[in-house]
């Protein structure tokens, strides 16, 4: 098993897999099992806790599978197609329909190039690291395209934030009040993500209609257990109201196992994680808002910070971040941010407020 540190655990062996089960792990959140043939010992993973794991092309007891997708696992079939699932040479961004092609997500574009992506033969190695690399130089063109004319804003958050919560709510507030003068861009995932792109979706309609969107999607809380009801139900909020407004979303394969938005209207999907945050910054020339988030979002702040702390003072993007509590005690990132700010080109660009409405203000 080989393990990266923070976000992911590889599992590619049954007995490393009743090794670590065997010490005590309860919660497989994070996990990747591959190849594992499970059969011989049914009951094995009884009485953990599997959701956010991911389990490609194992092999199941009985009916495990199905409990294993019930308690919030993702479980992708083995590879029988191994050829290249995307287009290496595509000139334009994804569309949600195009990455949501199938009823059944783990057939679809996006689960079959998770899938691709993780549990590509040994033998096809070097064939599939070129075709990601290739992959994502085209993306990184298509997108240079499309921001080319557009002026960009970013929405930092939590992955974790689900539909009904107040902080999925502000989320989608924001990017509803930043959507009616500029492009609203995000991380493309769940949670604050999903909701900062609902919000600029539907801002040439009045926030009434915002907070129906809301009500309407609390009834399928989270993608687990289900990406098929979850984004579902985004797509029929989709199709009940037309003139939507641009967004952009930049999600990444690397964490495959939680679904991209729906409600971005163009989406630069990539394989490499380090390429896509630097990216997802990048773009951003508008500023950012950063929302309560955990140690993801305080990585991006301070990647943001260190461009511009080097930047000139006409380079430099605003930094706002939301929720005076959150980022001066909770996790207290704006001491350190102010300070690394003083007598620097971009002092008078970073803000703490309490609001999203304040950091629509700042920015809009």
């Amino acid at each position: 098993m080989r393990r990266t540190r923070g976000h992911t655990v590889d599992v590619t062996t049954l007995a490393e897999l009743e090794r670590r089960l065997g010490e005590g792990v309860r919660q497989l959140s994070g996990w990747r099992v591959r190849g594992v043939d499970m059969r011989e010992r049914p009951g094995l993973l009884r009485g953990h806790d599997v959701e956010g794991a991911t389990f490609l092309g194992c092999d199941f007891a009985d009916a495990e599978a199905s409990g294993a997708e019930a308690g919030g696992a993702v479980v992708l079939p083995r590879l029988v197609d191994t050829t290249v699932p995307v287009d290496v040479r595509r000139r334009s961004l994804y569309t949600a329909e195009e990455l949501y092609d199938a009823p059944r997500w783990v057939d679809s574009l996006d689960g079959r190039a998770y899938a691709w992506s993780q549990d590509a033969p040994a033998s096809t190695a070097d064939e599939a690291a070129l075709a990601r690399t290739l992959h994502d130089h085209a993306i990184d063109l298509a997108l240079d395209a499309w921001r080319a004319e557009r002026r960009i804003v970013g929405v930092m958050g939590g992955h974790a934030a689900q539909r009904g919560d107040r902080t999925y709510a502000d989320a989608a507030r924001l990017g509803h009040l930043l959507g009616a003068g500029l492009t609203v861009a995000t991380g493309g995932g769940p949670g604050a993500m999903e909701a900062a792109n609902l919000g600029a979706r539907l801002a040439a309609h009045p926030a009434a209609v915002v907070e129906g969107a809301l009500a309407e999607l609390s009834r399928v809380p989270s993608y687990r257990p289900s990406v098929d009801a979850w984004a579902a139900s985004a797509f029929a909020v989709c199709d009940r109201f037309d003139e939507p407004r641009e967004s952009l979303a930049i999600p990444t394969w690397h964490y495959g196992h939680e679904p991209p938005g729906v409600f971005a209207t163009a989406i630069a999907k990539y394989f490499r994680n380090a390429t896509r945050e630097a990216i997802l910054l990048e773009v951003c020339d508008a500023g950012i808002v950063f929302l309560p988030g955990a140690a993801g979002t305080v990585q991006e702040v301070f990647q943001d910070a260190c461009e511009n702390y080097y930047a000139d003072a006409g380079d430099v993007a605003p930094m706002v971040l939301v929720g005076v509590e959150h980022w001066t005690r909770t996790l207290p990132a704006w001491p350190l941010l102010k300070a690394l700010a003083a007598e620097r080109a971009m002092a008078d660009s970073v803000h703490l407020v309490d609001t999203v409405e304040e950091a629509a203000a700042l920015l809009g």
